[in-house]
């Protein structure tokens, strides 16, 4: 059932699966492997808003037309530099589990020990950048180049 507030249009996972084409399991899925973060509502029902829609075309499209599979997007969202969107001290970043592995993006990790831990992951700008797909690559982009020019430098 469709909900409209002040704010936003909020859709139930039902709604979002026949809008989309896919089965109610594929989203399950999609947020059980951290490719989307699902808000759920008091009775603990999912609820999809119009961005959180937009990011699952972007998968979609991964996955269908560009032929990247779960993982591979799990391992591209790795590469954002969120350390450097958020301005993690270079001292605190051997904690964080987002800047040490290469499994996911920073919004899936346990961030208890972090700078982070406090933090609304879907309202963090990282997770809302790379919901749009032609961000990833800038954003891998950018980092690449900072860390190109700190190697020159020194």
């Amino acid at each position: 059932m469709r909900t409209e507030t002040k704010e936003f249009t909020i859709y139930s996972i039902g709604e979002v699966a026949k809008l989309l084409g896919v089965s109610v399991q594929i989203l399950r899925l999609y947020e059980k492997r951290g490719l989307v973060l699902i808000q759920k509502s008091a009775g603990n029902q999912r609820i999809y808003t119009e961005d959180d829609i937009e990011r699952i075309r972007c998968i979609r499209n991964a996955i269908n037309e560009q032929k990247i599979s779960m993982e591979g997007i799990r391992k591209i969202h790795s590469l954002i530099p969120c350390w450097e969107m958020v301005s993690c001290p270079s001292e605190k970043r051997s904690d964080c589990p987002a800047y040490s592995s290469h499994d996911a993006g920073c919004w899936t990790y346990n961030q208890n020990n972090t700078d982070c831990a406090t933090r609304d992951c879907r309202a963090c700008k990282v997770y809302q950048l790379s919901s749009d797909c032609g961000n990833i690559k800038k954003l891998i982009q950018r980092s690449l180049s900072i860390s190109e020019y700190q190697d020159s430098s020194s």
